[in-house]
């Protein structure tokens, strides 16, 4: 039910996992997923081609969406307006079967780095600055290294790099020492990529907090929310989706709180109270 193109015809809704595709394998499964999903709620769901260059935000402003991942602190600062369908449970045993991930600081396996403090003074690398996971997160998680005779820790940041895989490659190819990177982002490259997991080496991560979730435009009607969202909650024992809930490393989804992402913007706060506006 779910193919690739514009969203609209016959009443169809968009879906779309840009922020945890990083690869074909993940990008296969979320539309095997979509596909279930769209017959077990009979909601007609269009799995929408939004991949970089094209913008997040663009895509955050449509008001058609019916399923597409959203980041928590851009969700708070748009007012929590977005209808909240469900949450991934990452397969990972560091979450505890929780809808909530963390940053990863990522070095080079070879690197002289083995405590995120030895990367200071060199180059420190990102994704956009609206980012929680790849901006907002790993600055409140620095702020607890700052002093007054030190008040920047970096020597440059390398960025905005947009995508987890540019962020990752900046490391790879010596641009920048360290980057931060979604936890779950990582995961899903580590299973599809073998070769990677020797090339890296993870540093340091920040405190967790919930996972970024699916979300339909604030005009979906409550009807079709909850469809989507009771298919989604079934997803997670489906037989038949056992493979799809693999490739995605997932355990299933949750439910979460839209008051549980002011985090994000409590995390903000504090970094700018502290004149911190950027993790340099």
């Amino acid at each position: 039910m779910a193919v690739a193109g514009e969203s609209g015809k016959g009443g169809a809704l968009a879906a779309n996992a840009r922020m945890y595709a990083p690869n074909a394998q993940a990008a296969d499964a979320w539309r095997a997923l979509f596909d279930w999903v769209s017959a077990r709620s009979g909601v007609p769901l269009v799995v929408l081609d939004h991949g970089f260059p094209a913008r997040l935000e663009d895509l955050w402003s449509r008001d058609d969406l019916g399923a597409a991942f959203m980041c928590g602190w851009p969700f708070v600062r748009a007012g929590s307006r977005h209808r909240i369908v469900a949450a991934p449970v990452p397969a990972a045993a560091r979450y505890g079967g929780r809808a909530e991930y963390r940053t990863d600081f990522v070095v080079r396996a070879e690197s002289a780095i083995h405590r995120l403090e030895d990367s200071f003074g060199g180059r420190l690398a990102f994704t956009v600055d609206h980012s929680h996971s790849g901006y907002n997160a790993p600055r409140h998680h620095l702020l607890r290294f700052r002093k007054a005779d030190r008040p920047t820790l970096y020597a440059a940041t390398v960025g905005p790099c947009v995508t987890p895989k540019r962020v990752l490659d900046a490391v790879l190819d010596g641009s920048a020492d360290v980057a931060p990177l979604d936890g779950y982002t990582l995961e899903l490259m580590l299973r599809h990529d073998p070769e990677l997991g020797p090339r890296i080496r993870i540093v340091a991560s920040t405190d967790p907090v919930p996972m970024p979730p699916l979300v339909a435009s604030p005009s979906v009607p409550d009807g079709v929310v909850e469809a989507l969202r009771a298919a989604f909650l079934a997803s997670g024992e489906a037989p038949a989706l056992a493979a799809v809930r693999e490739a995605l490393v997932l355990a299933g989804f949750a439910v979460t709180d839209p008051a549980d992402y002011a985090l994000t913007e409590r995390w903000a706060a504090e970094a700018l109270a502290a004149g911190y506006p950027a993790p340099a």
